[in-house]
């Protein structure tokens, strides 16, 4: 099986992981797993460009070599005592490999793309370089290429899988600062395709949204005032849709962004469900043998479980407005269904995540219902 080097990194990021980075910068769990899925992809294309340039790939070689223990200790320098200097050796790598120009460059884009600030996302940064770079480390001295050689031609396949994992939106943002020029076409493609869905959803948010207004005006002529809430949530819905077929992570908050002042019920259930389909599909396409399909499956429960409890809010409304919420999600199934199809498929990860797949299938299925 090819190796899928952001898919490598994201497997050692387990829920309990990305909850100890996200208590360690003071943040909201989902907030922190976002800004990683940009973060993890952006430090690679960064490193890729890196290995590029003369005596690039033997600086990564040695730093990756450097970082080969840092996976195991990095959770207890998580702890008291030792964050700060996690945080510093982080900083120190970064600007080794890439400038202190070009580190400042990437934190300013991680910024703007999360929202967290420049303090929070450079500290992310340091934080998720010695994990890359351990990763890195681990994979080449398991396949004894841990040189420059190695490293060279580890980034010159990774390309299209680097490109691929960068969030719609992001991929425009890092390409407008030169940060994926060493992509060549893949990050042209990814690019062009951000752009494609960042427009399919904003006019699929307005055209929502008018049809909505109208909705609601009836409605509220009626002395009926659910569909005014309902409004945000169907904008939401309908960006979800397109989502469900392109990593939109970016798109989805965008489209959140705009309706964020409108009441909150709608506004929070079509996060829930934005975010916990994006959870699903990250967690399935990071399985590629038996052994991602074992650090998959805590991800998978946690998402199983956040779709049930989703179901439960769902199940307070009415019969009408659990219709259009139906009519939003069954779109979504056949997609769901495939990927699941398509793991599953993979000798041995049936017997590993079967069990916790149909449960998956079984709660959207009632969502949708």
């Amino acid at each position: 099986m090819a190796t899928n080097l952001v898919s490598l990194v994201m497997q050692f990021l387990t829920p309990d992981m990305v909850g100890r980075i996200a208590t360690a910068l003071g943040f909201d769990h989902n907030k922190i797993q976002s800004a990683i899925s940009g973060a993890v992809p952006a430090l690679l294309a960064a490193f890729n460009d890196v290995a590029t340039q003369p005596g690039g790939a033997q600086k990564l070689a040695d730093a990756a070599r450097q970082q080969t223990g840092s996976l195991e200790n990095f959770a207890s320098m998580l702890g008291a005592g030792g964050q700060s200097s996690l945080l510093d050796k982080g900083s120190q790598l970064l600007s080794s490999l890439m400038g202190g120009q070009d580190q400042n460059a990437l934190i300013g884009a991680i910024a703007k793309f999360t929202g967290l600030g420049q303090g929070a996302s450079g500290s992310l940064l340091g934080m998720l370089a010695p994990i890359v770079m351990g990763t890195i480390g681990r994979h080449q001295s398991a396949a004894g290429t841990l040189n420059a050689n190695g490293i060279a031609n580890l980034f010159a396949g990774q390309k299209d899988n680097i490109a691929a994992a960068l969030p719609s939106g992001f991929g425009s943002l890092l390409s407008g600062i030169g940060f994926l020029n060493s992509l060549g076409d893949a990050a042209r493609t990814a690019t062009a395709a951000g752009s494609e869905a960042t427009r399919v959803a904003t006019s699929a948010a307005r055209a929502v949204g008018q049809t909505g207004q109208r909705a609601a005006d009836t409605a509220a002529a009626a002395s009926s005032n659910w569909l005014y809430w309902l409004v945000p949530l169907a904008a939401a819905a309908v960006l979800l849709v397109y989502f469900a077929v392109r990593p939109t992570e970016q798109v989805v908050q965008q489209g959140m962004n705009q309706v964020q002042n409108a009441p909150a019920p709608g506004v929070d259930i079509g996060k829930q469900v934005a975010n916990n389909i994006a959870n699903v599909r990250a967690t399935l396409n990071g399985v590629t043998d038996v052994s991602s399909a074992q650090a998959a499956l805590p991800k998978l429960k946690e998402a199983t479980a956040q779709i049930d409890k989703t179901g439960g809010e769902v199940g307070q409304l009415s019969a009408e407005q659990r219709k259009l919420i139906a009519a939003v999600i069954n779109p979504l199934m056949p997609t769901v269904n495939q990927l699941c199809d398509k793991v599953l498929a993979i000798p041995g990860v049936a017997e590993v995540l079967k069990p916790s797949v149909d449960t998956l299938k079984a709660k959207l299925t009632a969502l949708a219902a």
